[in-house]
């Protein structure tokens, strides 16, 4: 739980908009480097490692953990590690977790302590009574940084690989389990929104957005 608790605090410096860029940008990638590696250490230690380092062994492996909310997490972070644009907004879902965490770290550990009960102990069960809250936020930023993504094409930054991959990824958490709920809802919201402007207003792409949404479901 202590890395958990060093990556909040790194992506809490990172988040702040007084911070210098230079330093907001290093501890960004420190919470993504951070919260990748215990993800990964997770993942080790509830599910092993492949049982054959051969494709068969290795595909086997990545079909039994696909779906966890761990191997979501590495593959977030490593979107973004490397990036070179910088969008504070991809640090919320890593804050919404790592304060999941953290929360529960503290009360674990340190519910007896007068510290915790005067100052701590309210924030923390609240934390801990408010996790669909929190899911539902990190839902709502990873939707919203897709769309980012999209728009960052048209700048000299832009990414088509990593906008590719991270479209992937957003299809992954829409169809696995443990993210399914929380982002079925928020596209089930933009679909409300948007469908009856694009059929008022721009019906000619009804037939490409039916490809992307047999793509997206498929």
């Amino acid at each position: 739980m202590l890395p958990c608790l060093q990556v909040f605090i790194v992506a809490v410096l990172a988040i702040i908009p007084f911070v210098p860029k230079h330093l907001s940008s290093r501890a960004s990638r420190l919470s993504f480097m951070g919260t990748a590696c215990s993800s990964l250490y997770s993942l080790n230690a509830l599910y092993g490692r492949p049982r054959a380092w051969n494709l068969q062994g290795i595909q086997v492996y990545l079909q039994t953990i696909n779906a966890t909310k761990d191997f979501i997490s590495v593959i977030y972070c490593l979107t973004f590690v490397t990036s070179h644009l910088c969008l504070r907004c991809a640090l919320i879902p890593i804050l919404c977790r790592s304060l999941e965490h953290v929360a529960k770290f503290l009360r674990c550990n340190f519910s007896r302590s007068t510290l915790y009960r005067k100052y701590l102990e309210d924030p923390c069960v609240w934390v801990e009574s408010n996790t669909n809250t929190l899911s539902i936020l990190s839902s709502h930023s990873e939707i919203g940084l897709g769309f980012l993504l999209i728009v960052s094409l048209l700048s000299w930054q832009h990414n088509i690989i990593q906008t590719f991959m991270y479209w992937q990824l957003l299809k992954l958490m829409y169809n696995a389990p443990v993210t399914a709920g929380y982002h079925q809802s928020v596209w089930a919201k933009i679909g409300r929104i948007v469908n009856p402007l694009i059929h008022r207003y721009c019906p000619f792409l009804n037939t490409p957005l039916s490809a992307v949404q047999r793509w997206w479901l498929r």
